[in-house]
């Protein structure tokens, strides 16, 4: 039997009554729906002051899957697992403690604490003196100590059942999904708008995804692969939109008619009242940004406040006073890094000379030879698609990837997942070569493969591999397919 036992966020356990039920519910809900992803005769049970997950199985596998899937829960501070055995008499509930944490007490002060229920022959007390004693005389070095010990020996015994915790887990803590309403984060595939993403997501807020697209299809592949892995990894329990907005017709419209110094600051604001427009057009109060003080020109005090003008939306930034190597360790943190190290900053592009200290005059005067249609077009133009379905086919019927179960015998397959993936999940083929190429380097490095050859790429879902393989014949390689065993 595979079973933990959940500890809510702190923030949750203060709050009243009524509104601790009702998150609690919510922690509940999430978990049942992404536990069932992974095996369908998982039990969540609410306690109220915690939640247990049991799964009768005793797969290690499986069981390392459960915790992965909790670990990345909003709401979820600490998980621990529990090990559930029988026994026969006090000195074996010694011997099976001991086993577990005569490792951990070395050089440490503990403490015995066990809830019992049914009928024995000992009580709590006893039970508590006796596994103590033991311990303490097992290893030498460790200390007994009832006030706040370094180790806690948490005991359950249930009538002929011990139940220990072999193994605390950290969570990520916050409020669980949906409990803090819907937001639109801005996302461009860097460190920032990813930390930021999941730091609203942390906080119990839906978090759906804009993106201006300044860059073709090669830089949306990579942001629609950000946004999806976000998602999957701490908010799967809910579907949330993925909004594509072509800035490029905004963009020419900038280069051509506003004055250069002014360039950033007249992009974010075009920037903002299209997020606006999105917004209220899916009912969504607030938008998310990961800008920063002082990070880039347009972030300074005087040039954020200019940009806020433009809007009446709620903007928010949860990443305004962290310094860039805190964002980085961060994106690292929450398995971002590897995407975001690849994505070019298209919006620094944008002036050669920018103005820290952007007067508001001189930017409305500079914006009237915007032309606002231009801006109104992208905008209802805009592809909004529900994050699960992310593939390019849907919408770009003039490109056609091949798909092959059964591969040429000359054939070399291209493992494109992360190489978190390949080094959980190897793939091998005895037939055939497979050469590991991360997606987010497959644009850039391909070109160097020996062309002669036919490629095939592969992951676990098949949805990246088109998505590149047609990125990549967008750049003219016609010896690319997709591999789906």
């Amino acid at each position: 039997m595979i079973e933990f036992i959940i500890k809510l966020h702190p923030e949750i356990a203060i709050k009243s009554k009524s509104v601790r039920k009702r998150q609690t519910l919510l922690l509940e809900r999430n978990i049942r729906t992404i536990l069932l992803r992974v095996n369908d005769n998982t039990e969540v049970k609410n306690n109220f002051d915690h939640l247990t997950v049991r799964c009768p199985s005793d797969d290690a596998a499986l069981k390392q899957q459960l915790i992965d899937r909790l670990s990345c829960i909003p709401g979820i501070v600490h998980f621990s697992e529990m090990q559930s055995s029988s026994f026969n008499s006090l000195h074996d509930i010694y011997q099976q403690v001991a086993e577990v944490y005569a490792d951990q007490l070395h050089d440490k002060t503990f403490c015995v604490r066990i809830r019992r229920e049914g009928s024995h022959e000992f009580s709590s007390l006893e039970a508590e003196r006796y596994v103590g004693g033991g311990l303490n005389q097992l290893v030498s070095s460790a200390r007994v100590k009832l006030s706040k010990p370094d180790v806690t020996v948490a005991l359950e015994i249930r009538k002929d059942r011990l139940i220990m915790v072999r193994k605390q887990h950290q969570g990520m803590g916050g409020f669980p999904l949906p409990s803090q309403s819907d937001v639109l984060s801005l996302i461009s595939g860097g460190y920032d708008s990813a930390v930021a993403s999941y730091l609203m997501i942390r906080k119990g807020l839906r978090t759906h995804y804009l993106f201006f697209n300044l860059g073709g299809a090669a830089h949306e592949a990579g942001v629609r692969e950000m946004a999806h892995l976000i998602w999957q990894k701490y908010s799967l329990s809910h579907k949330v939109k993925f909004v594509s907005v072509n800035f490029a017709p905004v963009v020419e419209q900038i280069l051509e008619n506003i004055d250069s110094g002014l360039m950033g600051v007249v992009l974010k604001r075009m920037m903002m009242r299209a997020a606006s427009g999105v917004a209220e057009s899916l009912g969504i109060k607030a938008i998310v940004t990961g800008e920063s003080i002082g990070q880039v020109s347009s972030q300074t005090i005087t040039n954020l406040s200019v940009i806020d003008r433009v809007t009446e939306t709620l903007i928010l930034r949860p990443l305004i006073y962290h310094d860039k190597q805190e964002i980085i360790d961060m994106a690292r943190k929450i398995g971002a890094e590897d995407i975001a190290k690849s994505m070019p900053e298209y919006c620094g592009v944008i002036s050669k000379k920018p103005t820290v200290n952007a007067v508001l005059a001189e930017v409305l005067a500079t914006e009237q030879n915007f032309d606002f249609s231009v801006l109104d077009q992208v905008v209802q133009t805009a592809k909004v698609l529900d994050i699960r379905t992310i593939d390019y086919q849907a919408d770009q019927q003039a490109h056609v990837v091949s798909e092959l179960a059964e591969l040429p015998a000359d054939a070399i397959v291209l493992d494109i997942r992360s190489p978190e993936e390949t080094d959980t999940k190897p793939f091998r083929l005895a037939s055939h070569k497979v050469e590991q190429l991360p997606f987010f380097r497959l644009a850039s490095q391909f070109v160097n493969l020996d062309q002669s050859k036919q490629y095939y790429c592969y992951c676990e879902h098949g949805v990246m591999s088109r998505l590149q393989a047609l990125v990549l014949q967008e750049q003219g390689f016609t010896n690319v397919a997709v591999y789906r065993p």
